[in-house]
C-alpha cells in the first residue's frame, strides 16, 4: 500500500544523529508541522535541528489527501457545539493564517497549488441537516461559504455547503521543498533517529535516541501523537486509520473537492498528473486495531468507486493515521502545564494541512515572543478543557475494554501452526503472549504485548502490520514501530 505521493518523489536520504550535539531547538518530527516549525525558528537565527525516526514524507503529511480548506467536512458544527462560535472564529483564524503561510511558501517555491472549491456534501437525505448545521456554522464565523443542491457528479448528492478558492496540492513536493529551506538556513535534518526518552540536565532537555543523546534549551514534538507520555495525551486522543486510493477515470473527473457529511466517509479531489487527471478517493476511517477485517473497509472503498466511476481503474492504494482530539480543538502548546520548554502539536482530526501550517505559526511564536492571538484557543491546556473530561472518560472506557478483551483471548490460545501468507495471529507460549505472521515467506514471532501501555496488539490483514487498539500503535511483522506512541519494538 504505496502512496501515489512517494511514486516519484525526489527527496535524498539524511545523514542519521552524531551524539553529543547540542542546539537552542530540538524539533522531533519532519512533517509539516516538524519542517514549518523548524523553518519559522531557523528563520528568527535560532539554532535548530529535526530528527526523524524514519524518513522524510514517512509519515501523515505524505500520505493525506492533501486538502487545504476552511471547510472541513463536519468541523465547524462540531467546534461551536462544544466551544461556542466565538472559539470557532478564532480556530477559523488560526487555519486562515496558515492557510495563507502555506500557499505563500508554495507559491515561492514553484509547487502547484490548485485553488479549487471545497464542498461537504449530503450522501442521502439524512445527512442534508449537517449540511445546513455546517453551512449555519461557518457563515456565524464569518466564512463565505454558500448552500448548493444542483451539483453534476456521477455519485448521489443530495445537497452541499461550498467555500470557494480553497486548494490542493502534492504534499510530498511541499515537504521535500520545506526540507530543502530548512537546510538551507543551516539548520540539520537527522533521518533514521527515532527519539525514545526524554529528561531534564543542568537547564537543558535532553532526548535519548538510538544513537545517543541531544540537548536542547527546547523541544517541540511533532510526531503526529506525542512520544511522551506525560500530559497523557494518548488519553486525550483517538487514533483512527484511513484509506485513500487513485484511479483513473475513463470519464470526467469532478474537479473540485468533496467530503461526506456522513459515515461512511467519502472524500474526493482530483490530481493533475502530467499524463492526465486521477481521481483520489479516500475514506472508511475506524479506530487503529478495533476492526475485525480492515480488508473489508479498503474494499468498501473500492466497491463504491467501481460503482459510481465505471471502468475506472486503480493505480494505487494506501492508508494514513490521524488522531481525533477529544475536546474537538487541536493541541498545541506546552507538553506540561506552565512549562514552555517541551511543546507538543496533535489532534487535528484529518485536517492536518491548515491546522499543522497553524500549529508552526503558534509554536515558533511561542518561542520567539510573537504568539498569534488566536494560539491560546489551541492551547494544551485551556480553561474549558474540563468539558473535555466526559469525552475522554468515554474515549478509556473503550481502551479498557480493549485492554481486558486482548488479554482473555490469549487465555488457551495454542494454536503454534504456521500462519498461511499474509496472516497473523497472536497466541500464548507458556506464559508469553506472542504475535506470529507470515510475510513474503518469511514467518516472524514476536511478543503480541504494546511496549506502550501494554495493550495485545492485533493483526491488520490489509496492511500486514501488528495494530495496537488502546493507542494506535503500529509495528511492522518484525516489530519494528511503525506509529507512535510506542518508541519501542516489539520484543523479540
Amino acid at each position: 500500500m504505496t502512496s501515489l505521493w512517494l511514486n516519484n518523489a525526489e527527496v535524498p536520504a539524511r545523514l542519521r544523529l552524531t551524539a553529543g550535539s547540542r542546539f537552542d531547538t530540538v524539533v522531533i518530527g519532519a512533517g509539516l508541522v516538524g519542517l514549518a516549525t523548524a523553518l519559522l525558528l531557523a528563520e528568527q537565527g535560532r539554532e535548530v535541528a529535526v530528527l526523524e525516526a524514519r524518513r522524510v514524507g514517512a509519515g501523515t503529511t505524505a500520505a493525506s489527501t492533501a486538502k487545504i480548506s476552511l471547510l472541513q467536512g463536519t468541523r465547524a458544527q462540531a467546534i461551536a457545539g462544544r466551544h461556542g462560535i466565538a472559539s470557532l472564529s478564532r480556530y477559523i483564524a488560526g487555519n486562515v493564517e496558515g492557510l495563507d503561510w502555506l500557499l505563500n511558501f508554495c507559491a515561492g517555491h514553484d509547487i502547484d497549488a490548485q485553488r479549487v472549491p471545497a464542498l461537504t456534501y449530503a450522501q442521502n437525505q439524512s445527512e442534508t441537516a449537517a449540511v445546513r448545521a455546517e453551512f449555519e456554522a461557518t457563515r456565524a464565523a464569518g466564512l463565505p461559504t454558500e448552500l448548493v443542491d444542483d451539483i453534476d457528479v456521477p455519485f448521489p448528492i443530495h445537497s452541499a455547503v461550498r467555500l470557494r478558492e480553497q486548494a490542493q496540492i502534492d504534499p510530498m513536493a511541499m515537504l521535500a521543498a520545506l526540507a530543502a529551506d530548512v537546510e538551507s538556513h543551516g539548520a540539520p535534518i537527522f533521518e533514521s533517529t527515532r527519539a525514545q526518552s526524554l529528561h531534564h540536565r543542568d537547564g537543558e532537555v535532553v532526548i535519548g535516541t538510538e544513537h545517543g543523546e541531544v540537548s536542547a534549551a527546547n523541544v517541540v514534538v511533532a510526531t503526529g501523537t506525542p512520544i511522551f507520555d506525560r500530559g497523557g495525551f494518548f488519553a486525550r486522543l483517538t487514533a483512527q486509520r484511513s484509506y485513500l486510493s487513485a484511479w483513473r477515470v475513463p470519464g470526467p473527473v469532478p474537479q473540485e473537492m468533496y467530503i461526506s457529511a456522513g459515515r461512511p466517509i467519502r472524500s474526493l479531489r482530483v490530481f493533475p498528473a502530467e499524463d492526465g487527471d486521477v481521481l483520489l478517493v479516500g475514506g472508511s476511517g475506524h479506530g487503529v486495531g478495533r476492526e475485525g477485517s480492515a480488508t473489508a473497509h479498503v474494499q468498501q472503498l473500492l466497491d463504491w468507486t467501481g460503482r459510481w466511476f465505471p471502468g475506472a481503474e486503480l493505480l494505487n492504494r494506501w492508508s494514513a493515521q490521524d488522531y481525533h482530539p477529544v475536546g474537538e480543538l487541536p493541541y498545541v502548546g506546552p507538553l506540561l502545564p506552565g512549562r514552555d520548554n517541551v511543546l507538543v502539536a496533535t489532534g487535528f482530526a484529518k485536517w492536518g494541512l491548515t491546522n499543522g501550517a497553524a500549529a508552526a505559526l503558534a509554536l515558533a511564536g511561542r518561542l520567539t515572543g510573537k504568539r498569534p492571538p488566536w494560539a491560546g484557543t489551541l492551547s494544551t491546556w485551556r480553561l474549558n478543557e474540563v468539558t473535555s473530561v466526559l469525552a475522554g472518560a468515554k474515549s478509556n472506557v473503550a481502551v479498557a475494554r480493549y485492554m481486558s478483551t486482548g488479554w482473555l483471548r490469549l487465555v488457551g490460545a495454542g494454536d503454534h501452526t504456521v500462519p498461511p501468507e499474509g496472516c497473523g495471529r497472536t497466541e500464548r507460549h507458556g506464559l508469553r503472549p506472542t504475535a506470529v505472521s507470515t510475510v513474503d515467506g518469511v514467518t516472524t514471532e514476536v511478543s503480541a504485548v504494546c511496549p506502550h501501555l501494554h495493550g495485545i496488539v492485533q493483526w491488520n490483514e490489509a496492511e500486514r502490520t501488528w495494530d495496537c487498539p488502546l493507542h494506535g500503535s503500529r509495528f511492522a511483522p518484525d516489530g519494528t514501530v511503525l506509529e507512535g506512541p510506542a518508541t519501542e519494538p516489539l520484543s523479540r
